[in-house]
């Protein structure tokens, strides 16, 4: 594939990277580089991951990016390339961000899912490129910032005590992005360190409308009024011109003229219908053939 580079500033996906400490002076990537802002999450744990971590990661991944988020993590063992395959597989969106050189990913065994990963619009991405002088340690640690940079909002999904996802959450706090984590089994040394962060003031994360509610507030809040009038209208309703009335009501039309017109019903079937729905108990007048929910 082939090798780009760009500066931060130059795409709008990556301009968040100019608002953090030690900015990368220059990425290298290659893949696809969005031209828009999407709400962007990372999700990133321990590379021993358990059971419980990956079917958290796989749900949260998958959903997040089925609603058309983009998650960002480090393409390494574990909760990482997990998050990534619940991207991949959702048809989403998702970009890992390398400690080592672009031309050498890491593990190499994570080849394949980079490519899907490219081939569904996404990115592999570093800030070395061949002939750099890199520190392991050192890189994998320095990446975290970039993660952490890109997204909105970061989750912790399984953490020891001392691990470098900690690592990413200390950025995410310094950073001002929003920090979840996931708790856990307090006799598991892989809930040690999510544990603490909660007790450090990290939000804690229970399922995937933790996070959805949060980067979709608008969605989220009309998707409840349709359930709500669905709700109200399978309640109420037990006749199809009933349950019309009753969402005209819902809707805020009270004359009865007005109803008859915007539902094509004649007087004496309104007439029939109200009335049985003032027999019912559902509705009341209002007085000149104008009427409320009761």
């Amino acid at each position: 594939m082939k090798i780009n580079q760009i500066l931060p500033q130059d795409n709008i996906f990556l301009q968040k990277l100019n608002t953090i400490a030690l900015k990368p002076k220059m990425l290298y990537y290659y893949g696809n580089l969005l031209t828009s802002r999407p709400k962007t999450v990372a999700i990133v744990g321990a590379r021993h991951n358990t059971r419980y971590g990956e079917e958290v990661a796989y749900r949260l991944a998958y959903d997040l990016a089925k609603k058309g988020a983009v998650i960002v993590s480090g393409l390494a063992y574990g909760i990482d390339s997990i998050a990534h395959r619940g991207a991949v597989d959702a048809g989403g969106i998702t970009v890992g961000i390398l400690g080592t050189e672009i031309e050498n990913i890491y593990p190499k065994a994570h080849i394949p899912l980079a490519e899907k990963m490219v081939k569904l619009g996404g990115a592999v991405l570093s800030e070395y490129k061949l002939g750099d002088k890199i520190f392991p340690k050192s890189s994998f640690l320095a990446r975290n910032r970039l993660i952490s940079g890109l997204a909105d909002v970061v989750v912790v999904v399984e953490a020891a005590a001392k691990s470098g996802s900690l690592n990413t959450a200390s950025h995410a706090m310094t950073q001002g992005r929003e920090l979840f984590a996931v708790p856990g089994d307090i006799t598991r040394k892989m809930s040690e360190g999510c544990n603490n962060l909660i007790k450090l003031g990290a939000t804690p994360y229970t399922k995937p409308e933790d996070i959805i509610s949060l980067l979709f507030p608008i969605e989220v809040e009309k998707a409840r009024k349709k359930r709500l009038k669905e709700a109200q209208l399978n309640l109420f309703g037990d006749t199809k011109e009933e349950r019309l009335i009753i969402e005209k009501l819902i809707e805020g039309v009270r004359d009865g003229e007005e109803i008859m017109e915007k539902l094509g019903l004649d007087a004496p079937t309104f007439n029939q219908t109200i009335t049985m729905l003032e027999i019912k108990d559902l509705v009341k007048p209002l007085g000149m053939n104008s009427w409320t929910i009761k």
